[in-house]
């Protein structure tokens, strides 16, 4: 079953989001609601891929400096960053100092400019992955879906990088291609009105 915990607030929260005092502001305003912003869209991809290999708390509490350093995740700007660009990241402690995934970000900033030239924009590309169905409830939270995986060998397929199926569903998590807060968390529901009343790009 999915794991709740009762919060400070005697409210049952998704088991995560009680790890960390942090993570409640997170868990009830941002993860699993809708989105189609294509700047935060690309930057959870981002997020994503720079957690690879660390804990999600790491990344959050850094998110910030990764917005500085990254002018706001602006795939516009990103995409024409040279290699001076690359090596005052890779001196910026304020973020995880990872030149491959430094590098990734600019390469799939490039990437995201192609995409939205040949299909509109990220956000309708990345929505055309949306399970038509939700898993049974109660059923664990997975780390992949069929989706994700189509999902991430299409942005492979168009050369983007740190975008495996773990990460990418991890991606719709968070941006709410999928509900995946525990049916008695105290936002499930408000999620689920939120993807009801949301209007799919296209």
């Amino acid at each position: 079953m999915v794991e709740v915990s009762m919060c400070a607030d005697s409210k049952l929260r998704c088991h995560w989001a009680s790890t960390a005092p942090e993570f409640i502001g997170y868990h009830d305003e941002e993860w699993g609601f809708p989105i189609d912003d294509e700047r935060r869209l690309f930057e959870k991809l981002c997020l994503e891929g720079f957690q690879a290999g660390l804990s999600w708390r790491t990344i959050y509490n850094k998110r910030e400096a990764f917005r500085d350093a990254f002018d706001g995740f602006d795939f516009e700007r990103i995409a024409r960053y040279n290699a001076r660009s690359v090596e005052r990241l890779v001196t910026n402690a304020g973020i995880v100092r990872h030149r491959g995934k430094i590098e990734s970000v600019i390469n799939n900033a490039r990437c995201a400019l192609q995409l939205r030239e040949r299909e509109g924009s990220l956000g309708a590309f990345v929505w055309r992955f949306e399970p038509e169905t939700t898993a049974p409830r109660g059923s664990p939270v997975a780390s992949t879906s069929p989706e994700s995986v189509r999902l991430s060998k299409e942005l492979k397929r168009r050369g983007w990088s740190f975008v495996g199926p773990t990460t990418v569903y991890a991606f719709m998590q968070a941006m709410g291609l999928v509900n995946d807060h525990a049916p008695e968390c105290c936002i499930y529901k408000r999620c689920e009105r939120a993807r009801r009343a949301f209007q799919r790009p296209k």
